[in-house]
Parts: structure tokens; C-alpha cells; sequence
């Protein structure tokens, strides 16, 4: 009795060793592809989403590289609350990272067990170190990341030769029975696995080990796996607190979607046995990992196959589950993603855009346009106080590249947000005289259609385009002051018109003046963030 307990003690302990050793792999890995590929893969994400299934394709492309369908999630919902990728374009993503995420078990069920790469890869070791030690930049990631693929074989030798000493102690029999009730309590334990590991491919690897040396039988393994793969939309659970309304219908689409795969392939589970025994009988044990890997890749195609076609129905329905609206104009500042100062800022672009149409719209208003729209000046100047304070919070280093730039010419973009805020909230009257005043007509024309041209070219995210617009109007204006003046001056000094009438009209120009300056400024800096972004 005593010799068994010492037998399963260090057994455990080998066994949880090789399970560590498997997660810092993982976590090593995950960390240099995402460094080498992080910025690559989210380019692609919020270009390749024009319809769900191009969303799914590089969902699962994306997360077969990064080796993490939370990565792939959390950054989706980054995106999402920054207002990059709609609601509706990020499911595609979301039913395609199930599938990409079935790649790791590939992986150690080929080269882990079946070829069996556990000593070959230990040199891999050695040389991520080296190139981790003393190279920097791309190659010190890519170091990273090989010496991470090497310790995951590591761990995976190191969990197989503990199993191999539970021939016998640990059976099938000791674990829930092949029942729907025993599945359930499988799909529980599963869930479980992941919430605690936060990588359902860590749990992956134990269940494939296990099922190698007979601990497990294929139906139990096939019941872990289909919780593990519940467990992983806990993150997404987590990365959409205190996010936009579409950031947590995202999150919520995720569960409901893995749910949803989940209940289909507890009922594959039979027939996919089924096949196998008929059509290659025995092999279902000899080659009980990839019999599972195969299984979890199936059920994850049919989820897709089967939500695919109703993508508009199953948005529809998570709107219902998920009412109400967002923050008028900054729905897209999410605490969440402070940590990552690329999408923070995408964010903040997001958010000032809006705030920027919103006063072009009102500023066209006052004027006469009737195409305009007056705004709520109060929640503007709340939304521009937040956006300012959010841009308080990321926090970058001096001349810290093209984050940097983009922050400063953010920061100069805000501050002619609020001057101009100031003209439409203190001085309306000068708007109106200038509306009222025929001498005026021309250059409160030229400034309304000027903002229209403007307002389209932003829409489009042609930023430089607004710029040289904004510029060719506030020069047309500039140049029209000192005439004006001059000829304003003229007539209260003839007495066609009283000094209270000619300080209007030139206040009124001036108005015109220094809101056509402040239009060019905001798209000048503006067009400056964007071209850092291509930096």
C-alpha cells in the first residue's frame, strides 16, 4: 500500500511537472509568435472581415499561428470596442478561432506521440536561449519562440513516461461512466481544466497523454475536450468588462456559439465511434490521439457549417440578449484596452472622428445648412473631456516611435476639438450674423460645403484628403478677412451701417476665420496619426 502511494506521489508530481513545463512552452511560444506575427495578425483580422466567412478563415489562420484562440478573441474585442470591426464582422472571427485552436492538438498528437520529437527538440532549446541571449528584435522572438516549441515537447515526454507508470492504478472504470450524466460531469471537469490553466491547449495535451496510456478511454477524452473548449470563453467573459455594448455582445456570442458546438458534439460522440469501428476497425485504439484530434477539429467544422448560414439570425438574437446603447460618443474607450497602446489609441482615433463629425454637423447647422444637425454641446463637451482624460492614460515613452506621434497629434487634435466646441457654445450669435449677412453669403457657403466634402472624406478614412480640403478653404477665408475689414470699416465710418453692426459683421468673419483654421488643424494632425499608423 505504501509502495503504491510513493508510486502515485512522484508519479503526480512528474506528471504536474511535464504539465508546467508544457504551459511555459506554450506561454514562451505564444509570447515570440505574437511579437513576430502579433502586429501582422491584427492587421489582417480588421482587413479580412468583409463577410463571415472570410472573418472565419482568418480566425482560424490567425489562431493556428499565434497558437492561442484567446489571443485571437481578446484581440477581437479589442477591436471591437475600439470601433474597428462591427459587431456582426467580428463573428466571423470568433466561429473561426474554435477551428484554428484544434491545430496545437495536431501538432502534439503527430510530432508528441507519434513521432515521438521529445529528444530531438531538446537542442531547439539551446539555441532559442542563445538567440534569446544575445541577438535582439526579430531573431531574439524568434528564439523565444522556438525554445517554447522545444519545452513543449519536453513537457509532453515528461507527462507521458509519468502516465506510463499508471498502468493499472488509474482506469477508465475510476472516472464517470459512458452515460449522458458521466459526459456532462466529463464536459464539467474539462471546463474546469481550462478555467484554471487559461489554455485549453495545455489541457489538450494532458487528455491526449492520458488517452495514450490507457488512463482514459476515447469517449472520456472526447467528453474532456468538449469542455475544454467551453473553458476557453471565460477570457473572452473577462475582456469584455467594462467594454462597449458591442464588446460584450461579442464576448456573449462567444459563449452562446461554443455552447451551442458543444451540445453537438456531445451528440457526435456515438456516431463519430460508430464510423470509425466500421470503417477501420482497431484503429480507433491504436490511434486513439488522432482519432481524438480528428474529433475535435469535426465537431468545431460542423458548429461553423451549421451557424454559418444564420450569422444574421444569431447577431440578431444576441442584440436581444444584449440591449441598450452605448455612451453617445466614446463607446469606444474601453479601460481594457490600456494595456495595449496600439488599439488604445485606434480607440481614441475612433472616438475623436465621431466627436469631429458631430461639430462639423452642428457647425453647419448654425450656419443655415439644413442638411446640418445641432448637437448636444453639454455631452460633447463631457465626450471630449473623456476622450482627453483616456489619452491622459496611455502612457508612452518620449519619441517612443509612431505610438508616440500618434498620441501627440491626437492630443493637438482634441485641443481644436474643444476650441472650436468653445466658438459653437460661446459665440452661436456670430454664427448666426454671419448666416444673416448677404456681404457674408460666399464665404459662409464656401465653409458649408467645405464641411460636407470634409465630413465624406473622413467617413472614407481619407484623412489627407480632408486635409488639403480644410486647407483650401481656410486660406479662401483668411484671404477674404483684411478686405472685409477694410470694407466694413468704410461703411461705419460713411454711416451706411452703426458701429454696433459693423463689430458684428467682423466678429462674424473672424468667427468664420478661426473655425476654418481650427477644421484644418484637427484634419492636419489627424492625417499626421494615421500616416504613423503606416509607419
Amino acid at each position: 500500500m505504501l509502495r503504491r502511494f510513493a508510486v502515485m506521489t512522484t508519479t503526480v508530481i512528474h506528471a504536474i511537472g511535464g504539465l508546467g513545463l508544457f504551459l511555459l512552452g506554450m506561454i514562451v511560444m505564444t509570447d515570440g509568435l505574437r511579437v513576430l506575427a502579433g502586429n501582422a495578425m491584427r492587421r489582417a483580422l480588421m482587413r479580412f472581415t468583409g463577410n463571415a466567412g472570410s472573418g472565419v478563415l482568418t480566425g482560424a489562420i490567425a489562431t493556428a499561428i499565434l497558437q492561442s484562440s484567446s489571443a485571437t478573441t481578446v484581440a477581437t474585442v479589442g477591436f471591437v470596442s475600439a470601433g474597428l470591426i462591427s459587431f456582426s464582422g467580428a463573428l466571423g472571427i470568433i466561429f473561426g478561432a474554435n477551428i484554428g485552436s484544434t491545430f496545437t492538438g495536431w501538432v502534439v498528437a503527430i510530432l508528441g506521440f507519434k513521432l515521438k520529437l521529445g529528444t530531438a527538440v531538446l537542442p531547439l532549446l539551446f539555441i532559442g536561449a542563445s538567440l534569446k541571449l544575445f541577438t535582439k528584435g526579430r531573431w531574439a522572438s524568434f528564439g523565444y519562440a522556438i525554445a517554447g516549441f522545444g519545452l513543449i515537447f519536453v513537457g509532453i515526454t515528461s507527462m507521458q513516461d509519468a502516465m506510463g507508470t499508471l498502468d493499472g492504478l488509474i482506469t477508465p472504470e475510476q472516472l464517470p461512466m459512458d452515460t449522458l450524466i458521466g459526459r456532462l460531469q466529463l464536459v464539467a471537469l474539462g471546463i474546469l481544466a481550462t478555467i484554471i490553466t487559461q489554455a485549453s491547449s495545455v489541457g489538450v495535451a494532458a487528455t491526449l497523454t492520458a488517452l495514450y496510456a490507457g488512463a482514459i478511454n476515447f469517449e472520456q477524452a472526447a467528453a474532456l475536450v468538449i469542455g475544454m473548449d467551453v473553458g476557453t470563453t471565460i477570457t473572452a467573459i473577462i475582456a469584455t468588462l467594462g467594454g462597449s455594448v458591442n464588446a460584450r455582445r461579442t464576448g456573449l456570442s462567444h459563449v452562446v456559439y461554443n455552447i451551442w458546438t458543444a451540445g453537438l458534439a456531445l451528440t457526435l460522440i456515438t456516431p463519430y465511434t460508430t464510423v470509425w469501428q466500421r470503417l477501420a476497425p482497431g484503429q480507433l485504439i491504436q490511434n486513439a490521439e488522432i482519432a481524438l484530434v480528428a474529433f475535435h477539429t469535426c465537431f468545431n467544422l460542423v458548429g461553423v457549417t451549421t451557424i454559418l448560414p444564420f450569422t444574421q439570425q444569431f447577431a440578431r438574437l444576441i442584440m436581444r440578449l444584449v440591449p441598450g446603447k452605448d455612451r453617445a460618443y466614446t463607446d469606444t474607450l474601453s479601460d481594457g484596452l490600456l494595456e495595449q497602446p496600439d488599439l488604445a489609441l485606434n480607440a481614441a482615433q475612433s472616438a475623436i472622428q465621431t466627436e469631429l463629425l458631430l461639430l462639423l454637423r452642428h457647425v453647419s447647422a448654425i450656419l443655415g445648412d439644413p442638411h446640418g444637425q445641432r448637437g448636444d454641446l453639454i455631452e460633447l463637451q463631457t465626450a471630449l473631456d473623456e476622450t482627453h482624460a483616456y489619452l491622459d492614460q496611455i502612457h508612452l515613452k518620449t519619441g517612443a516611435g509612431p505610438n508616440w506621434d500618434r498620441l501627440v497629434s491626437m492630443m493637438h487634435a482634441l485641443d481644436h476639438l474643444q476650441r472650436i466646441h468653445e466658438r459653437c457654445e460661446e459665440d452661436e450669435d456670430r454664427a448666426k450674423t454671419a448666416q444673416a449677412t448677404l456681404e457674408l453669403m460666399a464665404e459662409k457657403n464656401l465653409l458649408i460645403d467645405s464641411i460636407q466634402k470634409i465630413m465624406m472624406l473622413v467617413q472614407a478614412g481619407r484623412w489627407q484628403a480632408a486635409a488639403d480640403q480644410a486647407r483650401t478653404t481656410s486660406s479662401q477665408i483668411h484671404h477674404k478677412v483684411e478686405p472685409y475689414r477694410a470694407t466694413t470699416i468704410t461703411q461705419a465710418a460713411v454711416g451706411q451701417i452703426d458701429v454696433l453692426t459693423s463689430t458684428e459683421r467682423l466678429e462674424a468673419i473672424r468667427w468664420l476665420r478661426r473655425v476654418s483654421k481650427h477644421i484644418r488643424r484637427i484634419t492636419d494632425h489627424m492625417s499626421q496619426a494615421v500616416l504613423a499608423v503606416g509607419q
